[in-house]
């Protein structure tokens, strides 16, 4: 019958009594009588922290291991858990509980020392893989590393090279200069961006911005309705709609239609289209029923949806707004109109109030077209506004503004 053996708890122990249980990082050790322990704890027990730190040694004829239980390589399982260790005493067949702590034993390689592992630590990812790329990366691997620290190499190179190019830019001309500069390209290049479809080396001025651009053939055809209605109206209609706050625009032309011909048509049609885009220049959303009680085309709705609108979501619902930057557009494309409509003469003055933009803001649409400005003073009706309108025309060749618009400065913000 196996004999039985009973379980004695020594009590409440002290850091000096607890158990040691060691674990080797690098495996397990065959022959551990042969193996050399010391223990070192620290001088200092009077610090509360330090009185408990221990460095475990155990020495072999070929390497050594060092364990402790601080810093950055110790178990933190210490801290955690509480282990215990059972001693058999086989004469009195009572087992002994101890407390236990655990040391991680690592090799002690002679040439490393302690002070490389900071600068190791200071070493960002790609340099450790690099490193390693290095040391036991394939021959394909060190190429693609060669290569990619000579381009590095070459981009610093440049970027010093157009760093002190701009550098004596800037000493030449100046940063007050180069700021101006960019403002006024930025200007121009934000105005071109919206201008109808050109050809600036048209040898006739209605080819520079062709009419076919604005209105195609089937969508100028499909104006054929609205067009006749406008042709329609009556002196007495024509002043309702005047006292009713009218396009002015409009308004000057209906009055002064020709008389018969294709060219009261096509004048009747663009002058539809011309109060559609400038009542949409007026609004800020766009619906799908925009222009169908005044008779629009379904495929001019579609242009005009298509061209001068940008969608936004709102509610989760799609709507067509109508930016800014579309409003610039709206005011190139409805002078481009109106040029066609006018011999290649156009009032600025009128289509300014009418798309609710500044005189300012309309001479540089004007400007970035090209067009030739001049004044004149109005008649009838424009004569009592007591002011000069200005007019543009296409002339050939087109005039190159050297800056297309006063910028006022802005305040700094503090």
């Amino acid at each position: 019958m196996a004999a039985s053996c009973s379980l004695v708890c020594c009590g409440e122990e002290t850091d000096s009594d607890k158990a040691v249980i060691v674990r080797f990082s690098n495996g397990s050790v065959k022959h551990a009588e042969k193996l050399d322990f010391a223990m070192y704890k620290s001088a200092d027990e009077n610090h509360p922290r330090k009185k408990t730190r221990r460095i475990l040694v155990a020495e072999t004829d070929g390497l050594s291991y060092v364990g402790d239980n601080f810093g950055a390589a110790s178990m933190k399982c210490n801290s955690l858990c509480k282990y215990y260790v059972g001693v058999l005493n086989k004469q009195t067949m009572q087992m002994e509980l101890h407390s236990a702590q655990l040391f991680n034993m690592q090799p002690l390689i002679p040439g490393e020392t302690e002070t490389s592992t900071p600068q190791d630590t200071t070493l960002s990812f790609r340099d450790k893989v690099d490193s390693l790329i290095e040391a036991f990366g394939t021959n394909k691997q060190k190429r693609a590393l060669s290569s990619r620290r000579l381009n590095q190499v070459g981009s610093d190179t440049l970027h010093k090279a157009v760093s002190k190019a701009a550098n004596s830019v800037i000493d030449e001309k100046g940063l007050e200069v180069l700021q101006q500069e960019v403002a006024e390209t930025e200007s121009q290049g934000d105005l071109t961006l919206h201008l109808p479809p050109y050809n600036a080396n048209a040898d006739k001025p209605e080819n520079v911005y062709q009419f076919d651009d604005l209105l195609t053939p089937v969508e100028f055809g499909a104006l054929e309705q609205a067009g006749s209605k406008m042709a329609t109206l009556s002196p007495e209609e024509l002043q309702k709609m005047s006292d009713a706050g009218g396009c002015l625009t409009v308004l000057s032309h209906l009055q002064n239609l020709p008389s018969v011909g294709e060219a009261r048509e096509k004048t009747a049609r663009c002058a539809f289209y011309l109060s559609l885009l400038l009542r949409l220049a007026r609004q800020k959303n766009m619906n799908g029923k925009f222009g169908q009680e005044e008779g629009c085309p379904r495929i001019v709705q579609r242009k005009l949806f298509k061209t001068f609108t940008v969608e936004t979501f709102n509610n989760g619902r799609v709507q067509n707004m109508v930016s800014s930057s579309m409003r610039a557009k709206l005011a190139a494309h409805c002078l481009a109109l109106l040029l066609h409509m006018g011999h290649m003469t156009a009032n600025l003055t009128l289509l300014h109030r009418d798309l609710g933009i500044t005189e300012a803001r309309m001479i540089e649409v004007a400007k970035s077209m090209g067009l030739t400005l001049s004044k004149f003073k109005g008649k009838g009706e424009e004569a009592a506004l007591e002011d000069d309108h200005r007019h543009a025309s296409l002339i050939l060749p087109l005039v190159k503004y050297e800056q297309f618009m006063e910028r006022r400065k802005r305040r700094k913000m503090r």
